[in-house]
């Protein structure tokens, strides 16, 4: 749950500094009281709290700034009332209505199996699958379609992500990269991402299709949908990769594609 839904007192204090700065800094405690539903006395202790830890300054009778700590607070808040807000708006969304694939011919009203392949929701023609629906309209094979009604949970593993880790070019760069292996690797994994320039170079050179752009997300959504990316990554990259791999709790592990010295 994010911070300011923990508890009453965080939401009264984002409540208490917009209002402060919606007022243009005059503003009567009474008015925050009668708006918020509060008591006045309790609006003077969480002012008080607000001063004592520099989120707010009392400017005189009526009159406050909010400090740069408590502007920096209220847009960390928004920030996390934004992300929430489209997660509420996703999970709403998909209690309606949820897109998948038609894996063969289906029509309206049909009842339908769900299932992950590819990373990707298919709906098939199977309903004794774990998660069901029906379609909303009818589709062709490899066509998108609407699911509703859906029941049970569909299945999904998550993937893991291999990391091959190339030498950055204080050490070599692409010229001193194991072209075989990553060729190897790739045919195995169906998506690929890369990281740094270094690994940008010898993707190319590999002749290997591959994600650049936003590619650490890339790599973590992959995973979650079930793929098990490749992440060819340049040695000064692959700290902040396998930090936010653990912080998604998704498994992976680390290949060498520096060519020994002889």
């Amino acid at each position: 749950m994010i911070e300011v839904l923990k508890n009453k007192n965080q939401t009264t204090r984002f409540q208490i500094l917009v209002e402060i700065a919606d007022s243009g800094t005059v503003i009567q405690q009474r008015d925050i009281a009668k708006k918020l539903g509060i008591t006045p006395q309790a609006v003077s202790d969480y002012i008080a709290q607000l001063i004592r830890e520099k989120m707010l300054i009392s400017e005189g009778h009526s009159s406050y700034r909010i400090t740069n700590e408590g502007v920096n607070w209220i847009i960390r808040m928004l920030r996390e009332l934004s992300g929430y807000t489209d997660f509420i708006q996703m999970a709403v969304t998909n209690i309606s209505i949820c897109t998948a694939i038609a894996e063969s011919d289906l029509q309206k009203d049909q009842k339908v199996g769900l299932k992950m392949k590819g990373g990707l929701l298919y709906a098939t023609q199977n309903s004794s699958r774990q998660a069901t629906g029906v379609a909303v309209s009818s589709a062709a094979a490899g066509e998108d379609i609407g699911i509703t009604n859906i029941e049970g949970i569909v299945p999904l593993r998550i993937g893991r992500v291999t990391i091959l880790r190339i030498p950055g070019i204080q050490n070599g760069g692409s010229g001193k990269s194991d072209l075989a292996r990553l060729k190897s690797l790739a045919r195995k994994n169906r998506f690929t991402v890369s990281l740094g320039l270094e690994a940008f170079v010898v993707l190319k050179k590999a002749g290997v299709e591959f994600c650049r752009y936003g590619a650490t997300e890339a790599a973590v959504e992959a995973a979650k949908s079930g793929l098990s990316p490749l992440a060819v990554c340049a040695e000064n990259e692959t700290a902040g990769l396998i930090s936010r791999l653990d912080k998604e709790r998704i498994a992976y592990e680390i290949i060498d594609a520096i060519i020994p010295r002889r």
